[in-house]
């Protein structure tokens, strides 16, 4: 059995069979996409805000007080850290220890 690749042809609407040698016509590089603004062309909000360049991107963030993902790196690292350190009994976790501590404590601050 033969392999057969298809293309989604927007103007026939349809897909149409190519040749496995093939290329799209002004098909980018993906590379190119992350070095350029060529992701934001033709960009919307869904309340129709025009964000088609990163200026316009960042400006739009900015006076609606949005951020993006990676924005939190960090925030996420140090609290999995945190998560990590609590589970292992390294930072806030409470022990039987500390619970007869805390008992003791009450118990003889009533008898002074």
């Amino acid at each position: 059995m033969t392999r057969r690749r298809f293309i989604w042809d927007r103007e026939l609407d349809t897909l149409v069979e190519v040749t496995p040698d093939y290329e799209q016509p002004g098909r980018d590089d993906a590379r190119n996409h992350l070095t350029s603004d060529a992701i934001y062309d033709g960009l919307r909000t869904t309340d129709g805000h025009d964000i088609s360049t990163r200026t316009k991107h960042r400006e739009y963030m900015r006076q609606n007080g949005l951020t993006t993902a990676d924005d939190f790196t960090d925030t996420w690292k140090h609290a999995r850290q945190r998560r990590d350190d609590y589970y292992t009994g390294k930072r806030g976790t409470v022990t039987k220890d500390d619970i007869g501590r805390a008992i003791h404590q009450l118990e003889t601050k009533g008898r002074k």
